[in-house]
């Protein structure tokens, strides 16, 4: 659900931001990117407006809860965003970088249960697939962030992929291994 929202949303300032960078329609196809619109409750009303409640969208780390007042609010605003996969495609969470200069920079999806930011690489998906076809079996790239993969794996480096702003973990590893 809200994936389809955020691609959605991907033209306008978060579009030109992708062209700007230099990717292609297929990469942002690939790599599924969006944006997040400016607001405070966009997704919260798509999502009440097809029945899902607050909770599960707090679960799924897609909402923010301030502690004093109780008010919900959408987490990701005015960014573009990176869906995350695991290393089997399953969406895990999302991955957003502001266009100006707020901060923080990025922001990524809380811990929950299905994303661990420790346990993830960015890419990791894609470049199993591509090097899966490769006749050597092919390298594994580890980059630092998310368009370090897109621009790698845009320009033919298919095994690229990312920590999530983390350092490399003893899971990174054995899924490396792997």
């Amino acid at each position: 659900f809200a994936l389809a929202y955020f691609r959605e949303y991907l033209g306008g300032p978060g579009l030109d931001y992708f062209r700007q960078r230099g990717l292609s329609d297929e990469t942002i196809e690939r790599f599924e990117l969006g944006y997040a619109p400016d607001g405070w409750d966009g997704l919260l009303k798509r999502a009440k407006a097809r029945g899902v409640n607050e909770r599960q969208l707090l679960d799924a780390g897609l909402m923010s809860e301030n502690v004093e007042s109780g008010r919900i609010y959408d987490r990701f605003r005015g960014r573009v965003m990176f869906p995350i996969r695991d290393h089997l495609g399953r969406l895990s969470g999302f991955g957003g970088r502001v266009l100006g200069d707020e901060k923080p920079k990025y922001l990524n999806t809380p811990e929950t249960d299905a994303f661990r930011k420790g346990e993830l690489l960015y890419g990791l998906n894609l470049a199993r697939e591509a090097l899966k076809d490769s006749p050597s079996g092919g390298d594994l790239i580890v980059v630092e962030g998310y368009m370090d993969v897109i621009a790698m794996q845009q320009a033919g480096f298919t095994g690229a992929v990312a920590t999530l702003g983390t350092a490399l973990t003893a899971e990174h590893a054995t899924l490396l291994s792997r």
